[in-house]
């Protein structure tokens, strides 16, 4: 599937929201909001907050176990945030009291089945008036499957990850994922757009040859379809993905329409850019935008960062580290590895707030009017001939939907 780029502006901004922010003693913070974090407000809020900044969207982070310092389970710690909501069911909450912004709730491809999923994002888009996505994650923990029952997934560690079996498993686990991702948007796609007739004279609301069957037959998944809720405002909300290596690369480059990558350095994103766009190739598709991960501490001096991110390492008794490179300074610098970023071939930035509210409200009230102070970011959301969806807001046109009859 070809993705068509359109009109875009020259940088695109996300940002990652997750409980209290990223480094696990934000909660202790003296403006953080812990007796908030399972409220609508909380989340409503944060929301509003990144919609004044003109952001492109928002990510909400999920999982189906409790978060944790150790990758490969549980470690029993009670001096951090544990616990979630439903990323989907907050989204859905955010989608009334927001105009623009996109809204990309997290969800789990490995224990879950899509047709369940691809009718919780239509709906999200329905609500939304089309602003809805999804990012999806695979989960490769043993306790995590043992909620389910289904499979068994042995324990995994970060010093087995190179050992082929590791590898191969972690290679179906992502393969299960492009699976999933195509059965979303044959569902998304099963109502051909004008199937509900809505004749009252007739009494015919829909036109059941606008309607097909799905007939998706894999190694994971066996689905009939039709979807039971009519095909989205945006035809296929926008699809997300994470990835750090050459196979959830794949990933990005057989089913996504935006992707998160790690890059430690311009250099690095160079390489990863051009990565990707040799897997697009070999799948004969594109990409439209592939969005770098950074978690920011950004204040009003760099000592001021820095001094922040000390103190809280010294409230969580380690340094925090990432999967993502990690900075620590003012609006302006960061402005400045943005833009530099930027020209290795990355269209745009997905920043993880260290701390909540705080690094939001400087990425909406010091990194955006710097960018847009050097024209590097828009100055409203509405785009010239573009709908006022989350594909408009990207520059991605609507897909057609591949059961159409040609004459239609």
């Amino acid at each position: 599937m070809s993705l068509e780029r359109g009109p875009v502006s020259s940088l695109h901004l996300a940002v990652a929201l997750d409980g209290a922010g990223w480094h696990p003693a934000a909660w202790r913070e003296p403006d953080a909001q812990p007796d908030r974090l399972f409220t609508p407000a909380y989340w409503t809020g944060l929301a509003q907050q990144a919609e004044r900044g003109l952001l492109d969207f928002i990510t909400i982070e999920d999982g189906l176990d409790l978060q944790s310092d150790d990758r490969s389970g549980r470690d029993e710690r009670t001096d951090r945030v544990r616990g979630r909501l439903d990323a989907v069911l907050i989204a859905a909450r955010v989608a009334p009291v927001t105009r623009h912004i996109g809204l990309v709730p997290t969800a789990i491809t490995t224990h879950t089945e899509p047709f369940h999923l691809s009718k919780a994002i239509a709906t999200l888009d329905y609500v939304s008036g089309g602003r809805a996505g999804v990012r999806v994650q695979v989960a490769g923990r043993a306790d995590t499957a043992a909620h389910f029952g289904r499979r068994e997934i042995p324990p995994l560690s970060l010093e087995r990850f190179t050992d082929p079996d590791v590898q191969r498993l972690v290679t179906e686990h992502f393969d299960e994922a492009a699976d999933y991702v195509e059965v979303l948007r044959r569902l998304w796609d099963s109502w051909e757009d004008g199937a509900e007739i809505r004749d009252v004279a007739t009494g015919r609301f829909i036109d059941r040859d606008r309607l097909h069957y799905t007939d998706f037959e894999g190694r994971w998944f066996s689905v009939k379809g039709p979807s039971i809720t009519p095909r989205p405002p945006q035809g296929q909300p926008v699809v997300a993905a994470l990835g750090h290596a050459t196979v959830p690369y794949r990933l990005v480059a057989r089913s996504a329409d935006v992707g998160f990558v790690t890059p430690r350095d311009r250099q690095h994103a160079a390489e990863i850019v051009t990565e990707i766009q040799g897997e697009q190739e070999a799948a004969e598709r594109q990409v439209a935008h592939l969005f770098g991960d950074l978690v920011v501490f950004l204040d009003d001096s760099p000592a001021a960062a820095r001094a922040r991110r000390d103190r809280l390492d010294e409230l969580a008794g380690a340094e925090y580290t990432s999967d993502a490179h990690i900075f620590a300074g003012t609006p302006a610098e960061l402005a400045d590895l943005l833009l530099d970023w930027h020209e290795a071939g990355l269209t745009g930035f997905r920043l993880r707030p260290a701390a909540l509210p705080h690094d939001l409200v400087q990425i909406t009230g010091g990194l955006v009017p710097e960018l847009q102070r050097r024209e590097s970011f828009r100055a409203g959301y509405r785009a010239a001939g573009w709908p006022a969806t989350l594909r408009g807001l990207l520059g991605l046109r609507r897909p057609a939907n591949r059961y159409a009859r040609v004459d239609a």
